[in-house]
This record gives C-alpha cells, structure tokens and sequence, in this order.
C-alpha cells in the first residue's frame, strides 16, 4: 500500500523551563486560540549506525501517541534563498504496523539513502505535548502551536544509553491552512515570550548532537555545537558566479543532477509516470558535462563515473523507449476509425509493447537494488565533494564554457553535413540518430555554461534542443516501424495486416515530416551555433 503524502510547513524554537505562552490571538492575523489540548507521545526515530538519514535532514520514525500515531518519513525541504522562510518539508505517512520493521511503502523513499544499510532505532523521544489551535476570521484552522516539553535518550542496539539522557522544552508553529506570512507575527510573540529560534533543524539532531557532543568531550576534543543534518554546510551553489572558476561551474552543475536522481529514485521504484524519463536525463546530463570538461579531471575517476553513468542510462532507456513507443502506438491505433481488424492489431500491439516493457523494468528494479548502483550514488557524491581536480587544471569557468559549447557546436555541425551526405534509408535515419544525440549533448552542455555565460548559452540550448525533439519524433517512428514490421511478420488475417500496413504508412508520413522540419531548424540555428557563447 503506497503511504500517504502531505505538506509539513513549520518554524521551531528553544525556550526555558519557566516561560509561559503568550495570549496567541495577540499575534496579527490570529481571531482567536482554541481551547488547548495535552498528548503523551513516544517516537522510536530509526537510521544507520552511521546516521546517514539524519546527514540528509531525513527523520523516520514511529509515533504512538497523539492523532497521527503511526511511521512518518520527513524528507529534506529544497533549498531556499536567503529570506524565503520555512519551506515545505514532504511528510509520508503508513499504519503503525510492527514496531520493529519499517513499512516498504516508506523503505522505498529511502534506499538511495540507505544504499544496502538497515536502519535500525536510534533515538526514543517522549514528549509531553499541548497543541493551542489558532484561528482566522471565519473559522479557519491557521496553525497550531505546540508545547512539546521532550526526553530524549540514545539507543544502541536497539536499548537505552542511560549515559547521554537529555530534557528540553520547545515551541513549533506549524501552518494548518494559514500562509507563511503568519510565521513574522507569531515569531514576534514567542520572541518576546522568551523563545529564540531553534539552535537545530529537529528534535532528532538535537538528540543526536548532543550525544555527538558528549562523545567529543570524553575524548577531549572541543565540541563542533552542530548536529548530523544541520544546515551549517555550505550548499555548492554558493561557488557559482561570472567569475567561478571552471571546476566550480561543473560542481554546481552535476550537484543539480545528482539532487534529481536522488530525488527520483523512490518514484522509480514505484514505477510513476515520466520518472524513469527525468532519471535518465539527469544521468545523460551528468554524463554529457563530464565529457566536455574531461581535461580539468584526473582521466581515471571520470572514466569510471562516465562509464557506470552509461550502464545506468542504458538500464533507464529499454523501458523508457518501450513506455515512448507504447503510448505512441496507442494514441494511433485509438485515431484509427473502428473496423475489422484493429481490435486484433490493437492487442497485438499492446501485447509485445507491454512486454518489452515489463521486462525492462524487472531489470531497471534489480539494478537499483544492486551494489554497483549504490556504489554509483557514493562516487558521484564523492565527485561533488571531492572533485579530482588536476594539479594544472585553473582556468576560468566563462572560458572553459565557452570552448565546451564551441566544442560541441563543431561535432553538431559534422554530424548534420554527415546526414545530408548519407543515402537515404538505413544510413540516413543512423545518421540522423547521431545528429540527435549531439544535438542533445550539446544542449546539456550549453545548459552547464548557462550558470556563467547566461543568456547566449540559453540561446545555444534552446536551438540545440528544438533539433533533438524533432528528431526525437524521427527516432520514435523509425522503432515503432521496426515493431509493427516485426508484429505484422508473426501472421495476422487480411484485415488486421490491412491495419498494420495503414500504421507503417504513418510512420513513414511522421519521418517525412520530422525531416522536413528538422531541416528548417538545422537553417535557422546556424547562425546561433556558429556564434556559439562568445
């Protein structure tokens, strides 16, 4: 059973023993504050032995207690600007179910974290809770205040670590159906309540940053006074700019797509629609870029990556072509007029599309539950932290771009006179096929340049990737005339070939027009091309 999905919008903060909830209404846009209510809840949060989850801002659990007993999975929110305020955290919710065996619906969301570990229980929280509704005109549930007053005790193994116990009290304002605008108001009620914003992201970094802590002083180091899933690391994006050198550009970049594939994995595995599309790019894009900018890295580690990278775009296409061409036939064969035969070609069709695709996916599944794709995962993480830069290898992000996106223009242009060149058929539609993948390296490399070369590398994308769909549509028709040929070969009556021959037709009219269009968009994205960047 899948879990279910929410939206957890939330502000929290420190305050002392003695201090006393302010009269809420008092806060601007607050009518009025319900009438309180107190709740005894237990939360068992599971991780690693390494605290994996926790590093990612990612909490599991299992709450008894309260109007929402059961698993929770809180996801890490998206990075925000400076200013933007709290942002939306996604919260899954499954039945409480046994105690000891995290729920699949939820394991799902989580093995491109775990990568092969089992969580285990690493922290028990209880809290004593008072939740103070606060209301708008009319009635409206804007949020609610808590009033958690928490134990928190260490697990190892699963028991109590009786050496590192802690007590604390917290306030956190949670919107229910009220706007973010709220949170100003009500921060300058707690503040003058005595509360201060939340020295850690959550109840579970602070159990653990206080064992982290405890740890650092029995050895006696000095205390780092932050927790595993903080936000004291500073994001790469940060090394980005007009003036960012070259390897900086391709962090920035290749940190986007790992995020992407980090952030897809789970509707992979659940098998959502245009997920395996959005993996694949993210991969091909990673790919691409690592390519361009091969001469700033040590060979060695960017073979490895470019090669793994491969295996999983290939594992990635065979049901993504497959789910492309499915939906293709589909909407041809339902425009055809009813009639004798297409019901027959129709689950034809159907049976060989669905086939080809199912078993492509039984392969993509084992593969993402393999050693080798989390080994994959941990290298491209440790590319981003620890680019194998070489020794000789500074020079300007503007520059470098600049000379990847000429660089890759130039391949485009021969890959285009090589297809105008080549007999039509067979070596034709090859041709074309390689015009498409340059055009779309092309498009992913203008698209890494435009972090530095801003609106003229927007422009080299846009014209790249205007010829990469056309012949996308070439591509498309080209496999589906090859499966249609294939299904027409096994033996059907007159009257269903007679349907499979209209579809052929199609698909040599779709080609004819593709190429036609591409033609016109290959002319007018000269001048884009040869200008490149510069």
């Amino acid at each position: 059973m899948e879990a279910s999905r929410g939206l957890e919008v939330e502000k929290k903060y420190d305050v002392g023993a003695d201090a006393v909830v302010p009269a809420l209404e008092q806060a601007a846009g607050v009518a009025r504050a319900g009438k309180p209510h107190t709740d005894l809840l237990e939360a068992v949060y599971f991780d690693t032995p390494a605290h994996d989850l926790a590093g990612r801002r990612i909490t599991l659990r299992r709450r008894t207690g309260g109007a929402d007993a059961g698993w929770h999975l809180k996801l890490p929110p998206k990075a925000a600007a400076p200013g933007d305020g709290p942002q939306p955290r996604t919260e899954l919710h499954a039945p409480l179910g046994r105690p000891d065996a995290v729920p699949d619906s939820l394991l799902a969301h989580l093995h491109a974290y775990l990568r092969g570990s089992v969580p285990v229980p690493v922290v028990r929280l209880e809290t004593r809770r008072t939740t103070y509704p606060l209301y708008g005109d009319e009635g409206v549930h804007l949020a609610d205040l808590a009033d958690d007053h928490v134990t928190a005790e260490r697990l190892a193994g699963g028991k109590k670590d009786t050496t590192v116990r802690q007590r604390w009290r917290e306030w956190e304002v949670e919107l229910v159906h009220g706007e973010p605008a709220l949170f100003g108001p009500m921060e300058e009620l707690l503040t003058a309540a005595g509360a201060r914003p939340a020295a850690h992201a959550s109840k579970l970094a602070r159990a653990l940053g206080a064992g982290k802590a405890a740890a650092k002083r029995s050895n006696g180091a000095a205390p780092d006074g932050d927790a595993p899933g903080s936000d004291s690391a500073s994001s790469p994006a940060l090394l980005a700019g007009k003036r960012a050198p070259a390897a900086a550009v391709v962090t920035v970049f290749v940190t986007s797509q790992i995020d992407e594939i980090l952030a897809i994995d789970a509707a992979v595995r659940l098998e959502q629609p245009e997920s395996v599309h959005t993996m694949r790019s993210a991969a091909r894009r990673i790919r691409s870029v690592l390519a361009a900018y091969g001469k700033l890295y040590r060979a060695s580690p960017v073979r490895r990556l470019r090669d793994e990278l491969k295996w999983l775009g290939q594992l990635l296409g065979q049901p993504r072509d497959a789910e492309v061409l499915r939906a293709q036939l589909r909407n041809q064969l339902a425009d055809l007029p009813p009639g004798e035969g297409l019901a027959a070609a129709t689950a034809a069709v159907e049976h060989r599309t669905g086939e080809d695709f199912d078993a492509a996916y039984r392969l993509l599944q084992e593969a993402l539950g393999s050693d080798r794709y989390f080994r994959l995962l941990d290298n491209l993480e440790d590319f981003r932290d620890n680019p194998p830069v070489r020794a000789d290898a500074v020079t300007s992000g503007r520059r470098a771009a600049a000379k990847a996106v000429d660089k890759g223009a130039k391949r485009l242009k021969r890959s285009q006179k090589a297809a105008k060149r080549a007999r039509r058929g067979a070596d034709q539609e090859l041709a074309l096929h390689r015009v498409r993948k340059d055009a779309k390296r092309l498009r992913y490399v203008a698209e890494s340049a435009g972090l530095v070369r801003g609106k003229r590398a927007a422009k080299v994308a846009k014209a790249a990737r205007r010829q990469q769909k056309i012949l996308g549509s070439f591509q498309d028709a080209v496999v589906a005339r090859e499966l249609l040929a294939a299904t027409a070969a096994d033996g059907s009556d007159p009257a269903t070939a007679a349907i499979y021959t209209e579809l052929l037709s199609q698909q040599d009219a779709i080609m004819l027009a593709a190429h036609a269009k591409y033609r016109k968009a290959r002319k007018k994205s000269r001048e884009v091309l040869s200008r490149g960047v510069i």
